[in-house]
């Protein structure tokens, strides 16, 4: 364990690689965030946007759970709609949650979408990639992410939604057209926008498709699939591993893997062991425990990573949680499910499959 503390970079792309480790990495989703006191402290003084888009901000915030927790991977600290801002439409973030004005409704609204150069539209993201890549050195790996395009489709037509999806499932079956136009030009907006982060440093870059399971198979594979493929493919001609998140998605399975990323990351509907099966040995998983798991005590933390590990013995696996964690849970339950995953010492080597398929 020691080595692997003093270069997580390494470890995290084996595990990428499905190669064989000694210990899975640990990192959690919205690991900056309202569960810190030191997140929230920073937060009474400047606004969410404002921190997203002051380099130093960014990565003051992202920074917080690696010193706190001690977590593998820093993943920068931004928002999913940024790119549907440099796209062209007016974002908002109080309170209740965001708001992007001018939602798209017909092919008018595509059509306006401006395609953006991240090294100016959206610098202020490299540069806190650059900065945070600075403070932790170079065995840290830094990620950076993205909306998928289907998600990030579901904002631009819905305005603001907690799931109902009613504007976006509407034109989706009336005007199928109109929603492959947006798909389309969403994923030319995030590929470069992705590419600019791993230029910027990002060791790795995660797609958050939060949305997908509110598709069918058939529709899936029909508009969201193409989209998501097209991004990863342009992001793996830089070498960089693709990591691709999606919710509510056990009757996707075998289509995400069909992707082409690199890791599917999977909430705790699905068995971690079961996906294995279904896909293969060729792409690593990310995940899958309960948030709310985090809520209760450390020993059930605890249990909870070692449970999740085990069931996939660690080979070509990631531990996190299955969504973002959540702003009432207690530091020190979240870093007891860090220490937790960081101290199961693998007892075997592990075959590295992927590297024998290749040879093969």
């Amino acid at each position: 364990m020691e080595q692997d503390l003093k270069n997580r970079t390494q470890l995290f792309l084996r595990a990428c690689r499905c190669e064989p480790v000694e210990r899975v990495p640990v990192w959690i989703m919205r690991q900056a965030g309202r569960y810190l006191p030191e997140y929230r402290e920073l937060r009474e003084s400047h606004s969410f946007l404002e921190v997203c888009k002051t380099p130093t901000l960014s990565a003051e915030v992202s920074l917080q759970p690696f010193r706190r927790l001690g977590v593998d991977a820093i993943i920068v600290f931004s928002d999913i709609l940024i790119v549907a801002e440099a796209m062209g439409l007016p974002l908002e973030v109080p309170d209740s949650g965001p708001v992007l004005g001018n939602p798209i409704r017909d092919i008018a609204g595509v059509n306006r979408l401006r395609l953006f150069d991240p090294n100016h539209a959206t610098r202020f993201l490299g540069d806190a990639i650059r900065e945070i890549c600075r403070a932790a050195g170079p065995t840290v790996p830094v990620l950076g992410f993205a909306a998928a395009p289907w998600t990030l489709a579901c904002y631009m037509v819905e305005g603001q939604t907690r799931g109902e999806l009613v504007n976006i499932k509407r034109m989706l079956y009336s005007t199928p057209e109109i929603l492959r136009a947006l798909l389309n030009k969403i994923s030319r907006a995030t590929g470069p926008y992705l590419r600019s982060q791993v230029e910027a440093g990002a060791a790795a870059v995660q797609l958050f498709d939060t949305w997908a399971g509110e598709l069918s198979r058939d529709e899936y594979e029909s508009f969201a699939l193409p989209a998501t493929q097209r991004i990863i493919q342009e992001v793996q001609l830089t070498g960089t591993p693709v990591i691709l998140y999606s919710k509510g998605t056990s009757h996707l399975v075998s289509l995400l893997a069909k992707s082409g990323a690199n890791v599917l990351s999977v909430d705790w509907r699905v068995a971690l062991d079961g996906v294995r099966r279904e896909i293969g040995d060729h792409i690593a998983l990310q995940g899958n425990v309960d948030p709310r798991i985090l809520l209760t005590r450390e020993d059930i933390a605890t249990e909870a990573a070692r449970a999740a590990i085990s069931s996939t013995r660690g080979r070509g696996h990631i531990l996190n949680l299955g969504h973002g964690i959540l702003p009432d849970t207690p530091v020190e339950i979240a870093q007891a499910f860090v220490r937790a995953g960081q101290e199961y010492v693998l007892n075997a080597p592990q075959s590295a499959p992927a590297e024998a398929a290749r040879r093969a």
